[in-house]
């Protein structure tokens, strides 16, 4: 894995070189954790070959919490981060679905609708992250886990944003490792 790690590392140290001094103002207006991020995200698909896999944070649920718990307590959380639940929708339920079957599927989409709109106001693209979405999945043999996206790459992929919007950035960011772990465990 360390091998093709290095050359990717190496792939971008020649592709910029090869493109000169105007390619080169412009990487070093990136984000002081864009190739992190990145590095990060590919050594994930390296070892999986999942990219989905690669920009998600799971949680596993505990055992002796019910998935209905799961949703009040991500409903209550979020309130605590002056954030909302803009939906809850019940994708499917499959009562005799295989052990490594998806039973039953279950997205919450939280938002900060304050936020929202400040980084509407800094590009439109934005929007495909929004709502926040967490996903309680569930196993024909029981096990579950909450899926959300990690926002890494959507905060320090590209130019480095500006300092309050990366404050705000931050807290969604936080938010949305919180509610999840929190949750996953029962906390109200």
């Amino acid at each position: 894995m360390l091998k093709k790690m290095l050359f990717i590392v190496i792939g971008v140290v020649i592709t910029i070189s090869m493109n000169g001094c105007t390619k080169l103002e412009q990487y070093n207006k990136l984000d002081d954790g864009a190739m992190s991020a990145y590095m990060n995200m590919f050594g994930e698909v390296l070892e999986y070959g999942d990219p989905a896999r690669a920009m998600m944070n799971e949680y596993k649920v505990a055992d002796d919490v019910e998935n209905e718990d799961v949703a009040e307590s991500i409903k209550a959380i979020t309130e605590e981060y002056n954030m909302r639940v803009t939906g809850d929708i019940k994708m499917f339920t499959k009562e005799d679905a295989r052990p490594d079957e998806v039973k039953h599927a279950r997205i919450l989409s939280v938002c900060s609708l304050r936020i929202a709109k400040i980084f509407l106001n800094h590009s439109r693209y934005f929007g495909g992250f929004m709502p926040c979405r967490i996903m309680l999945v569930e196993y024909g043999n029981g096990d579950r886990y909450l899926i959300t996206m990690d926002l890494t790459l959507a905060i320090h992929g590209g130019y480095a944003l500006p300092p309050e919007m990366l404050k705000e950035a931050q807290f969604v960011q936080k938010a949305m490792h919180e509610i999840p772990f929190r949750a996953a465990k029962g906390d109200f």
